[in-house]
């Protein structure tokens, strides 16, 4: 599997995939990981095979389903955990999983296991998927009963897949917490009449997810 690491390998790393659009060379990785990175954080980057595909055919199909990707997850945690980059021992720099979008659905969909398994210190998502867009009625969130992982979600207050004013009123672990992207999109990226950027927005919530893994850490 092919990974693109970046920060310092003695800190607290990453483990990040893409969502179901873009690679995770996409603009939006690419930004957002430097911005992580800047906070002294170790991003470990990798795609899963249907996106890898879409390289070498120029054919967009459509993802698996979320469960489906699990195991290519699992596999990438793995690998990144037995590659010779100083994270074996005892005092081995704590490991966190995460995703943009799909990825971070998927990530929390094994989060608990690696949890209590001690594999991770915590999941971290950007723009979680609560309700594709239009069916705020068809939750994904059935996974977090009994759920105690230390979980970070970076979310636009207007993302059309689980908008703050909805999302306040699910019934979701305390181990959860939110970082709001002030009028943000799925992107977290605000419209130009907020007065913000999509940059202002990303480093906020790239401090958050800094402020957050050291915090678990510890």
């Amino acid at each position: 599997m092919d990974f693109l690491i970046d920060g310092p390998q003695n800190a607290p790393m990453l483990v990040l995939t893409h969502g179901s659009g873009a690679a995770m060379d996409s603009d939006f990785m690419n930004e957002f990981t430097a911005l992580v990175v800047a906070h002294d954080i170790c991003v470990a980057r990798f795609e899963f095979a249907f996106m890898a595909g879409r390289r070498t055919t120029g054919k967009k199909r459509p993802p698996p389903k979320a469960e489906k990707l699990i195991a290519e997850f699992l596999a990438a945690l793995t690998e990144v955990r037995s590659k010779n980059t100083g994270l074996s021992g005892a005092d081995a720099p704590a490991i966190f999983i995460g995703g943009k979008s799909l990825g971070g659905r998927v990530a929390s969909m094994m989060a608990q296991q690696c949890f209590d398994e001690k594999t991770i210190a915590g999941l971290v998502c950007l723009g979680y998927p609560f309700h594709p867009p239009g069916k705020s009625d068809k939750l994904r969130t059935g996974h977090f009963a009994d759920y105690n992982c230390p979980s970070l979600i970076c979310q636009g207050e207007n993302d059309p897949f689980g908008k703050r004013s909805e999302i306040e009123h699910y019934d979701l672990p305390a181990s959860f917490q939110f970082h709001w992207a002030p009028f943000g999109n799925h992107d977290m990226a605000p419209p130009k009449r907020s007065g913000l950027t999509r940059q202002d927005n990303w480093s906020l919530a790239a401090a958050a997810v800094g402020d957050f893994m050291k915090s678990q850490a510890l």
